[in-house]
């Protein structure tokens, strides 16, 4: 059967390089619906579904986001994510600085968004309840409070321990998303793999330090949140060298020639 007219424009526009333009815009749509979906959940609905519910919001989100918007631009939302494509020569310079812009500001979007909900209970108390910000010591999600929750009577998990979990847990996020869309591996379940990837990584860290994994999530909501500006340096700098690590694991156990969804 020869095709329609239609199904030739179609398949001529699908062959058409998607421009920048659209997939920065991609990012950052992506990077505030990841952010309103997993650190809404937190910071709305935490109470009522807990840290499975959180965990689950992440993974649900970012897996569906893979489908909606991998298409125009392999849908990172996660600066570490793109840092591992640059370093395997899978995006340009000028198209990564783009998409981190693009991810930050999608990701600030999101918290303000998310601040002008949580502000408008009358029972928020900004100084109390924070903004689902990530923190290590007196920061930590398992540091113990007085009845207030104003005075911490003892830290949580400390820098150690935070340095460990973001960078492994960032490294087997990157490693998946590459090894996921690389050729060799079953595509149409690259979403499913992911998503369900970054759920696991938030049961186990969320009690650590909120779960980062994702320079462009802590960024978003640390302005709203009492300490959380002061920590904020760690929680770029260790996942981006997690992104470092997992692609270095993909390109040693795939190798850099290997082609992938962009």
């Amino acid at each position: 059967m020869s095709p329609t007219a239609q199904e030739i424009v179609e398949e001529a526009v699908e062959q058409r390089p998607i421009p920048d333009a659209k997939k920065w815009g991609a990012e950052a749509f992506g990077t505030f619906v990841l952010v309103i979906g997993g650190v809404g959940t937190a910071v709305i609905a935490g109470q009522r579904v807990g840290a499975l519910g959180v965990a689950l919001a992440f993974g649900l989100t970012l897996l569906f986001l893979v489908y909606a918007i991998g298409p125009i631009s392999g849908c990172h939302v996660n600066p570490a994510v793109t840092l591992g494509q640059l370093l395997l020569g899978r995006l340009g310079v000028v198209s990564a600085i783009g998409y981190w812009i693009a991810q930050v500001i999608g990701g600030l979007l999101a918290g303000l968004v998310l601040f002008a909900l949580a502000k408008n209970l009358p029972s928020y108390d900004r100084a109390v309840d924070g903004l689902g910000a990530n923190g290590w010591g007196a920061h930590s999600p398992s540091a113990t409070t007085g009845p207030l929750g104003m005075v911490v009577i003892e830290d949580g998990y400390g820098l150690a321990a935070m340095i460990i979990v973001e960078v492994m847990l960032t490294a087997l996020l990157v490693f998946v998303v590459l090894a996921s869309t690389d050729q060799l591996s079953d595509l149409p379940l690259a979403g499913i793999s992911i998503g369900f990837t970054l759920a696991v990584i938030h049961l186990i860290s969320i009690p650590v330090d909120n779960t980062s994994v994702n320079p462009a999530r802590s960024i978003a909501v640390a302005p709203y949140q009492d300490g959380a500006m002061g920590q904020l340096w760690a929680f770029i700098v260790f996942p981006l060298l997690g992104g470092v690590l997992g692609a270095l694991l993909y390109g040693l156990l795939f190798g850099r020639s290997r082609d992938m969804i962009s």
